[in-house]
């Protein structure tokens, strides 16, 4: 985990709140403080892959967490494991919706992978509503914020693609700048 005090979470925080204020007109800070932590956290690996199957085995598809997410009819333990791989899914969607959205026709191509029935923003913005539904004992001050999240997905994956864009212009301003004067 990476503190709250990085100078990555601080440069995350900013990228983010000035994007979702500027691009998409959100100003409530913790949308942006998660999103921020999102981006911070899943710049470890082991973070993004975090869930897994009972025998050990990382998850990558949607679809496959979906089903583990299932504590009525899937290999989901309990609601508490219900909620955990909901949020990772929310989590997931919205990270690469907003990040990596050209990957999405990837993984859906690879063959055997169940998520080339699902629809990525529906499970991400279902998976946000569903955590949101988990309201009472610890999860009492968290479940409004889920609840945002899931009313405001396509927005905070409109804002996360507005990051990535400045992330490549700061990385590359002279190819940037020539692409916007050739357009």
């Amino acid at each position: 985990m990476i503190p709250e005090s990085h100078p990555l979470q601080q440069f995350f925080l900013e990228l983010v709140g000035r994007n979702y204020a500027q691009e998409i007109g959100i100003r409530d800070p913790q949308i942006v403080n998660y999103v921020a932590h999102l981006l911070s956290e899943f710049c470890d690996v082991e973070q993004l892959f975090k869930i897994r199957t009972a025998g050990g085995k990382p998850l990558t598809d949607v679809g496959e967490m979906l089903i583990e997410s299932n504590p009525v009819f899937g290999p989901a333990p309990s609601f508490d494991r219900e909620r955990q791989v909901r949020k990772h899914i929310g989590d997931y969607t919205l990270f690469f919706a907003g990040m990596f959205p050209e990957s999405i026709n990837h993984f859906r191509l690879r063959h055997n992978r169940v998520e080339s029935f699902v629809d990525w923003m529906k499970a991400g913005k279902e998976s946000y509503y569903i955590v949101s539904k988990f309201e009472h004992f610890e999860y009492t001050k968290v479940a409004p914020l889920f609840a945002t999240l899931s009313n405001q997905f396509e927005r905070c994956v409109y804002g996360l693609n507005q990051v990535k864009n400045e992330l490549r212009e700061m990385q590359h301003p002279i190819v940037s700048r020539a692409e916007d004067i050739l357009m």
